[in-house]
């Protein structure tokens, strides 16, 4: 699962990040788009079938975690740091993204997981942004906080500390 999600995180962020602007932040609101995007608000409300912007029961091609609902959220520097190389402290700094997956609904996959992940560069464990307690993911970020529930056993694989989405700085 991790891993699983991981990856949709990655690919959701991607999507965000060359997706059109929009205006309000809740589902069926004007400005959320049908997959459940609000650009301008940097946010997306939804069922995880939505991040890949093709409602097909599917999440890349995998139903598993298609019903779960997510609650996703980034901020500007998220944004410009994606629009900049991931590497440039000038636009990255202080990016975060948050990922709150609920699959305890009907039809969900019965997971629900949390996820902080901020900007460190490419320097990694040996950036100045770098929390104790997290790993690296997708070359220059790090997950400071990772942790749900599988199977009714709350698991965690990282906790920063300290757990917030500041900079470190």
């Amino acid at each position: 699962m991790r891993t699983l999600i991981g990856s949709l995180a990655a690919a959701v962020l991607l999507v965000a990040a060359l997706a059109t602007p929009t205006l309000a932040a809740a589902p069926g609101d004007p400005g959320v788009d049908a997959f459940g995007y609000n650009e301008t608000a940097r946010v997306f409300v939804g069922a995880a079938d939505g991040v890949d912007r093709n409602l097909d029961g599917t999440v890349w091609g995998d139903p598993t975690y298609a019903n779960d609902r997510l609650v996703m959220k980034w901020n500007a520097a998220w944004d410009a740091c994606n629009d900049h190389g991931y590497d440039d402290a000038t636009y990255c700094a202080g990016a975060w993204t948050t990922n709150h997956w609920n699959g305890a609904v009907p039809g969900g996959s019965g997971e629900v997981w949390q996820y902080k992940i901020i900007w460190v560069g490419s320097a990694g464990a040996a950036s100045p942004y770098w929390v104790e307690g997290g790993y690296s993911v997708w070359g220059n970020y790090e997950v400071v906080m990772d942790q749900g529930v599988v199977d009714g056993v709350h698991v965690w694989y990282a906790r920063g500390i300290p757990n917030g989405l500041g900079t470190g700085q």
